[in-house]
């Protein structure tokens, strides 16, 4: 069963999720929690609604402390009920056997048994991204889980997505090198994925062959960003008749509008998209972007003609002028697309950036609703507020996005350190000391982390 987009479902469904989203930012944990299962239980296939709702039902279960192996045995006793429930309903509903786990996962969204279940119930549901959303969060609790990552793999098989299979596989084998039954499934998948990549299930002639082979030819020269007058030539030409043929198809457009910028046609990559744009009513923000990353170019190319020239002066008042527009381009994007919050994350770096903070955190507020913006939008509003000294509100900010990040990578590192610079302000020197040695366990490289852990062994 095919996964639903957001923009995919009824009005009012997104309006929920807003809601949902917006309750569960302003604290409203459960208020929210109980939204998204509602939506769930409207459209069960809507996978964004239940990565917010497993990121808020962790959040939950995090915020009331205590022994973690304690609480995964005391929800399972309590959730006996449930559970059996959901195991009688399984095979002739399973729909309503998930809908029952889902709420059990708000008790404990990390107990293996609630887990386990719940993947049946999604499987059996023909919800394959669900079982696997649910074992990878399973799966970052029990890393080295041969059983889970077995089923990970054949799931991965099954949906036809060899490359992540073999991760599995391979893991599974670095775990037990000895493993047959993982060393033929890392074989069968590398098997599958080389044929994936030569396409030769699909192939049905020696000219679908040949076919197949210009294409990778075309693909290879777009993927090396080639700079030969005679790559450029040929894209452009095999581009061009493309968009002959579907002169309506934008995507057309936008990759030949790519290739002008490459070989400096910046006139003709800027009439070509403004084209587009007109044909589309003006309302696709995405040829807007285009041509605003074309107009950049054309700036940075008459940079680089002034300073090759020598002339430093002129090169500096272009780079005043890009930095002007710039700015000007994303404020007035966010006026003309509203609603779209990746838009409203740019310019509230923009405004960071210009030390315009009460500005920026307007912005940040209102991105923070996309989820692949959510975290940095905490960080910068993080950031914000400290620089306006209210330190509670910033450290309020960054202890929210820390607590949404499982991995020490590179994001989280950033929001601890700044997190640690709030406290040191603040005056908890304790627990600023605390989140430089989350940041010194992981990696003792970052900043000056070293220096400010090791100073406190002095002290």
């Amino acid at each position: 069963m095919a996964e639903v987009k957001l923009d995919e479902v009824p009005r009012k469904t997104r309006e929920l999720f807003e809601k949902a989203a917006a309750a569960i930012e302003r604290d409203n944990v459960d208020y929210g929690i109980e939204m998204l299962l509602t939506i769930l239980d409207i459209e069960p296939r809507l996978l964004q609604a239940r990565k917010l709702l497993r990121a808020a039902q962790l959040r939950k279960f995090r915020a009331n402390g205590g022994n973690a192996a304690v609480r995964h045995a005391l929800s399972t006793l309590g959730g006996v009920g449930g559970l059996l429930s959901a195991q009688l309903s399984l095979r002739k509903d399973p729909r309503r056997a998930l809908r029952t786990l889902e709420r059990l996962m708000t008790r404990d969204p990390l107990n293996r048994v609630f887990i386990g279940q719940l993947a049946r119930a999604a499987e059996a549901a023909e919800l394959p991204e669900v079982t696997l959303q649910a074992y990878e969060i399973a799966l970052e609790a029990s890393p080295r889980d041969v059983t889970l990552l077995n089923e990970m793999a054949r799931l991965y098989r099954e949906t036809d997505r060899p490359g992540q299979a073999r991760e599995c596989y391979e893991k599974v084998i670095a775990i037990r090198p000895n493993d047959q039954s993982a060393i033929k499934g890392l074989k069968d998948a590398q098997a599958q994925e080389t044929m994936d990549r030569g396409r030769w299930t699909e192939a049905q002639s020696y000219r679908d062959v040949m076919k197949d082979a210009d294409e990778a030819r075309l693909l290879e020269q777009q993927a090396k960003a080639v700079k030969s007058a005679g790559d450029l030539t040929s894209l452009i030409e095999e581009q061009e008749k493309k968009v002959a043929a579907e002169p309506d198809n934008v995507n057309y457009k936008r990759m030949l509008a790519d290739y002008y910028v490459r070989a400096e046609r910046f006139d003709d990559a800027e009439a070509l998209l403004e084209d587009a744009s007109r044909a589309s009513g003006g309302g696709d923000p995405q040829v807007d972007r285009a041509l605003s990353q074309i107009r950049l170019r054309r700036f940075d190319h008459r940079i680089e003609a002034h300073r090759a020239a020598g002339e430093s002066d002129r090169a500096a008042a272009v780079e005043t002028e890009r930095e002007a527009f710039r700015f000007q381009d994303a404020e007035q994007r966010v006026a003309r697309y509203p609603n779209d919050l990746q838009f409203k994350f740019e310019y509230g770096v923009l405004l960071f950036e210009r030390e315009q903070y009460t500005e920026a955190i307007q912005q940040f507020q209102l991105a923070q609703r996309n989820q692949q913006r959510r975290i940095r939008s905490l960080y910068y509003l993080g950031l914000c507020f400290a620089n306006k000294g209210q330190l509670d509100i910033a450290i309020e900010q960054l202890e929210k996005a820390a607590s949404e990040l499982t991995l020490m990578d590179e994001t989280k590192k950033d929001i601890l350190y700044e997190l640690g610079i709030a406290h040191e302000k603040a005056g908890h020197r304790d627990r600023a000391a605390a989140c430089f040695k989350d940041i010194y366990a992981a990696d003792i490289g970052y900043r000056d982390v070293a220096e400010k852990v090791e100073r406190t062994y002095r002290a």
